[in-house]
């Protein structure tokens, strides 16, 4: 066998790929450039049977026929003897609710007898999955019926073996040595046909034997077996076996590759609208030197005959540095049309910098959660919103907070209470995560305890909850740095602690044998899931991955936790959450105030390593409630200089409007903006706002998908990152594995409320609607609080719910319980000296405004009606401010007490309404719906269909290989469209569209529009 034989080729396809250059983000758990999320499993096979990737899912090997190998090729490989006993079995929630799937392994067969699986999974012995050397008749691979066979691999020499079952293509691929052997087309099969969609199954997955009861295994070496959530294409195939092969030479070629392409359109397609445009007017800003300028996304546009089309989306260069505007004058910007040979101009004026202008101050207060109630809709009926809380609501109430607590009293030697066990997936006990949940989980119950004065038994349970996991953390907070006997030995100096007993250096080893308990060395105040080395092996470096000389995101984690210890104090008072918070937070003061500026720069651009959340945020609010300004310098310290400010002179990033975020993890670093505007609330140095105004401005406008979401990239490869270049979703988004990762929605609306309480653009808060309708009520499981990491949006795609039993989080779970235990919070807003009110949000609630002494109830059945009313109970003069939506093009009309108001109402604004009102007092708003659609901003034929707030998913019956198609009315589209308005349901062409908020089954939310 050739090894080399596919180098050729993979150069060449790497080099059609394309290389543009993005900031590097290395990591491991990149590997061979297939985003991370794609992976489910990687066993190395070199000394254990370990899952390699982030989700723990590791193996067991049955009977005693195996050993650990030397290997010339790999090093060290695992080698069973074919004893008819021995075979790996790896967890049974393995592939619960996978759409597609990959496996990738490499097999050296000492014999070829049949009836010895590679692989075999499945529910049972008579409907699984399996790939096994079949003697002279070749390699034969099966799933659900369907066969594919191939030539045989040869004996005794290694061969990439890879089978991948591609739903949505239908097809059953293999290939050997990275060319494709045999492909069965037309396969008809579902996943869930083979596997149960829920974790907890009893679904087997076995490696080198039968599922059926028979006594042949596998006779072979075995290294580096993979299982993947996505079909992996030629290309990548050929990667992972080239770099396998020739690693050096791989790692040198690895940058930014991209995945394949979407399907392709003819330049002659109609663009949508833009089939009717003959230009674009010429459009004068203005900016200030230093300052890019903020060009406008959409023009007015110039449309052939009496059509009157929308405004025109134009796509701008984006510079990666401000040079165009180093000094006063003019220049012009020429932009494009996606679709058209239109090239729009803009034409700058840049002026003087203005220094006495001044970044706006925060005018707004939002209510405590315990003064808006969620309730029934005007109908009597259960809302989305009061579903998904009681589901979280009722999650919440079932955990043991000691399951919380596991990997803390794992940490500090201390023994676990009866009934407690270990929380699975990013908390189990290797994870060097760990801890990242139960920081979640206080935050969680604080939220879920201030919401619940609706019934006082419910927060009762909650407060219980609060305060055994408070009094528990502090425990091991007065642990840190102490003997743990009198008069014995200890380390309280943060900038002292040692290597772990025995060790001459620093690791992450989590294991139960390696992991350090000697928390008498660790420093005053130390607190989190898994000992210092972390927080001290990144300051000298160490990059993400599982090895033990490897980190995962210390400082992210212990932000979770400050957060909801700070949660937990504003909402109850303890003195001992906050107590913590110090404790820990003068621990981190003393490590980070003497490392270097330049080493920091570098820490805080490291993938995933240097994920630090919200720690800014976290020190800042830490300083506020304290009132000690060295936590708001602690704050600074985790400045991501690149991104805020471009360099260590500051000479222009965010802070001067340019777009450093290109192409790099996008939840790495949304938390990071808002804790610059959390430093801005207390420094006022406008830097800071400028950072945080500009990033939202750019990461809704460039990089946002139509449910809010803000990344999913093929290009870089990574289905969390941003897209390489702004603007360009269709050519370089809608990775395979899936984009828009729940938490980042969740740290995009959060970052939009606090930015409304400064500055009252209503953008803000019509985002704010489209990502809390779209993706975070959309992220839920319809019986159950499981829910979504990413949303997959390509054609005929379907969600992916986990975590039903509060008992393995990822980052998306984590958020999810907070997300859902807050969703009445940013429905009202008041001023902060009391003389006005916003209504942001059209959802059934009433507000208890304490302040002034009244209550107003919203009725409404919104968003399956267009209009609420507003009754006021109490007395007092006030504006009320309401939010008049983007897309509310059809008019708002707004009566008191029946009267009928004469007012203009501009979308996207708010309308005020001054007067003294009385008890009693109504306000009725009606904004009538309409349908309309959203296109990419570079593939403008491609669009996702609105209704009001509400985006409309086609109910798919099955994967799809292409975008649906559809034709609609161009002058009035909604004659295209029936259905029932007050159900939400509207059919196309024989094809239902609901919400997709509703939608649990295989959807379309973007189509391939056609306009006639």
């Amino acid at each position: 066998m050739n090894l080399v034989k596919p180098i050729v080729g993979i150069i060449l396809a790497f080099c059609a790929w394309g290389t543009d250059s993005v900031f590097a983000q290395s990591g491991d758990q990149i590997l061979d450039g297939i985003g991370e999320t794609g992976l489910i499993a990687r066993y190395t096979l070199e000394e254990n049977v370990k899952d390699w990737s982030r989700n723990n899912l590791h193996g067991n090997i049955g009977g005693s026929g195996y050993e650990f190998v030397d290997d010339e090729v790999f090093g060290k490989v695992i080698a069973l003897s074919g004893d008819g006993k021995t075979y790996i079995s790896i967890p049974g929630e393995l592939l619960a609710g996978e759409e597609s799937l990959s496996i990738s392994a490499w097999v050296n067969l000492r014999s070829a007898k049949a009836g010895a699986p590679l692989f075999d999974f499945g529910k049972n012995n008579k409907s699984t999955f399996s790939a096994a050397p079949a003697g002279e008749n070749g390699f034969v691979a099966q799933v659900a019926g369907y066969t594919a066979s191939s030539e045989a691999a040869a004996l005794n020499k290694w061969n990439h073996i890879v089978v991948v079952v591609n739903v949505p293509e239908k097809t059953f691929t293999t290939y050997l040595n990275a060319e494709m052997v045999s492909e069965v087309e037309d396969v008809e099969v579902e996943l869930k046909q083979l596997f149960d969609s829920r974790k907890g199954n009893n679904d087997q997955f076995v490696i080198g034997k039968s599922l059926a009861a028979n006594e042949t295994s596998l006779d072979a070496k075995l290294h580096d077996f993979r299982i993947y959530r996505i079909p992996l294409n030629r290309r990548q195939i050929g990667w992972i076996n080239f770099s396998a092969l020739h690693k050096e030479e791989a790692e040198e070629m690895m940058r930014n590759r991209q995945e394949a392409e979407l399907q392709e359109f003819p330049e002659t397609t109609p663009q949508l609208y833009t089939q009717y445009l003959n230009g674009v007017e010429t459009i004068e800003v203005e900016t200030e030197v230093g300052f890019l300028p903020r060009l406008p996304r959409f023009v007015k546009g110039v449309y052939s005959d009496t059509f009157e089309g929308p405004e025109v989306r134009v796509l701008w260069p984006a510079p990666e540095d401000n040079s165009e505007v180093q000094s006063a004058g003019k220049y012009t910007v020429t932009g494009r049309v996606a679709g058209t040979d239109i090239q729009p101009t803009a034409i700058v004026t840049v002026v003087e910098h203005d220094h006495d202008r001044h970044a706006p101050h925060r005018t707004l207060e939002a209510f405590h959660l315990n003064e808006v109630q969620l309730t029934e809709d005007a109908h009597k009926h259960e809302t989305k919103f009061v579903e998904n809380r009681d589901k979280f609501v009722k999650g919440l109430l079932e955990t043991n907070p000691d399951n919380f607590l596991y990997m803390f009293r794992n940490a500090f030697g201390q023994e676990q209470p009866a009934g407690a066990k270990p929380l699975g997936v990013w908390d189990s006990q290797e994870t060097k995560l760990r801890g990242h949940a139960t920081g979640h989980y206080l935050s969680a119950l604080a939220q879920a305890y201030s919401s619940s004065a609706y019934d006082p038994a419910i927060q009762a349970k909650f407060a219980e909850k609060m305060e055994y996991m408070v009094n528990t953390l502090y425990e091991f907070s007065q642990l840190s740095g102490t003997p743990k006997t009198a008069g014995g030995e200890s380390v309280s100096d943060p900038l002292a602690v040692p290597p772990g007993p025995g060790k001459e250096g620093y690791d992450s080893d989590l294991s139960e044998d390696g992991i350090r308990t000697d928390y008498w060395n660790w420093g005053k105040g130390f607190i989190s899931a898994y000992p210092p080395d972390q927080f001290i092996m990144l300051e000298h470096g160490a990059k993400y991955g599982t090895d033990n000389d490897k980190v995962w995101a210390p400082y992210y984690t212990l932000h979770k936790i400050f957060a909801g210890l700070m949660d937990i104090y504003e909402v109850s008072g303890n003195e001992k959450a906050l107590d913590i918070v110090e404790g820990m937070g003068d621990w981190v003061h003393a490590r980070l105030s003497v490392v270097p500026a330049e080493t920091l720069i570098s820490i805080w651009n490291t993938y995933i390593a240097g994920e630090f959340g919200g720690m800014n945020e976290a020190m800042a609010r830490l300083s506020r409630l304290t009132n000690n300004k060295s936590y708001l310098e602690t704050a600074k310290l985790f400045d991501n200089i690149r991104l805020f400010f471009g360099d260590s002179e500051h000479s222009h990033g965010l802070a001067k409007n340019v777009d450093m975020f290109r192409g790099l993890h996008a939840n790495q670093h949304i938390p990071q903006i808002m804790g610059a505007l959390e430093i801005y609330r207390d420094s006022k140095e406008p830097e800071y706002f400028n950072i945080a105004d500009n990033f939202w401005n750019k990461a809704t406008g460039d990089y946002m998908y139509s449910i809010g979401g803000v990344a999913g990239a093929r290009n870089p490869a990574n289905a969390e990152c941003f897209t390489t270049q702004p603007a360009t979703l269709y050519e370089n988004g809608f990775s395979v594995g899936g984009q828009n990762e729940t938490c980042a929605t969740y740290n995009m609306l959060k970052l939009s409320r606090n930015l409304f309480l400064y500055n009252q653009q209503a953008e803000l808060m019509d985002y704010y609607e489209r990502g809390l309708y779209n993706h975070i009520l959309a992220s839920v499981d319809e019986h159950t609080p499981a829910n979504t990491y990413h949303v997959p949006l390509r054609a005929g795609s379907v969600k992916h719910f986990s975590n039903e039993h509060m008992d393995g989080f990822t980052c998306c779970n984590g958020t999810a319980i907070e997300s859902n235990t807050k969703l009445q919070n940013s429905i009202y807003f008041h001023s902060a000296d009391n003389k006005a009110l916003y209504v942001n949000l059209y959802v059934p609630s009433i507000l208890k405004w304490t302040d002034k002494d009244i209550t107003i109830t919203q009725t409404t059945a919104y968003p399956k009606e267009d209009h609420t009313t507003l009754t006021i109970n109490g007395s007092g003069k006030f504006d009320l401010n309401v939010r008049v939506p983007h897309w509310a093009t059809k008019g708002f009309f707004v009566t008191v007490n029946r009267k009928k108001e004469e007012i203009t109402a501009e979308p996207g604004t708010y309308l005020t309404i001054s007067r003294k009102w009385k008890d009693g007092d109504k306000v009725e708003l009606r904004m009538p719906f309409h349908f309309y659609l959203e296109p990419v901003m570079d593939q403008q034929n491609i669009a996702s269909l609105f209704y009001g707030p509400v985006l409309l998913a086609a109910q798919e019956e099955g994967p799809r290989k292409e975008w649906r198609k559809v034709t609609l009315d161009a002058e009035d589209i909604s004659k295209s469209i029936s259905g029932d308005p007050e159900k939400l349901e509207f059919e196309i062409d024989g094809v239902t569209y609901k919400p997709f908020y509703e939608t649990y089954g295989r959807h379309s939310v973007y189509l391939d529009v056609r306009l006639k």
